[in-house]
């Protein structure tokens, strides 16, 4: 497969400063902590707590509802590699001086986010099946989106295009999904 040549920092001066905005922020010891629990909460241990919780607590429709995130999530793994292998653009740490990765990253490349990804799909989809899990997952997808700027992981664009990206995802599963007579 081809690649793209890499992308770029960000231009913007707003997204710069934004970015090393939040990260001076992230350089408090609260701060960071708080956003590296997030972030290794949306490593996936989150995300399989709640499909565990789901089909344990939620029956047939907890085990649909699993059914369509696994799914959900298969798929956007394969897509996040395939963008990381084109795009290749360095994360903010590596190419935008006064930033600093207060956690160490999962792999080499900034896009896009796969946790925003993957929080977005997930959230989405388990909120269609259980709309009262939506303030919890809502707090908690804006949080890891957040976390991922904040500890230098990854410039706002990222995150907004892996959101973006995500909601398609979630949707387009969903859709599936009562196309197939199995949806919520």
């Amino acid at each position: 497969m081809a690649s793209l040549p890499p992308l770029s920092r960000p231009r913007t001066v707003l997204g710069l400063k934004l970015c090393r905005r939040a990260n001076r922020w992230g350089a408090r010891r609260a701060v960071r902590a708080f956003f590296g629990g997030i972030s290794r909460l949306g490593d996936g241990v989150f995300w399989y707590a709640l499909m565990g919780a789901l089909v344990l607590l939620g029956g047939e429709r907890g085990l649909r509802a699993t059914a369509e995130m696994a799914a959900s999530g298969l798929l956007a793994l394969g897509l996040y590699w395939m963008l990381k292998a084109m795009t290749r653009r360095p994360r903010p740490f590596r190419s935008v001086d006064g930033i600093v990765a207060h956690l160490p990253p999962l792999d080499e490349f900034s896009f896009p986010s796969g946790h925003t990804l993957q929080a977005v799909s997930f959230s989405l989809v388990a909120c269609a099946w259980f709309p009262a899990l939506t303030p919890l997952l809502l707090v908690f997808t804006l949080l890891i989106a957040a976390s991922r700027i904040v500890l230098g992981l990854h410039y706002p664009s990222d995150v907004l295009a892996a959101a973006g990206i995500g909601l398609l995802l979630g949707t387009a599963m969903l859709v599936a999904g009562v196309m197939l007579g199995f949806g919520p």
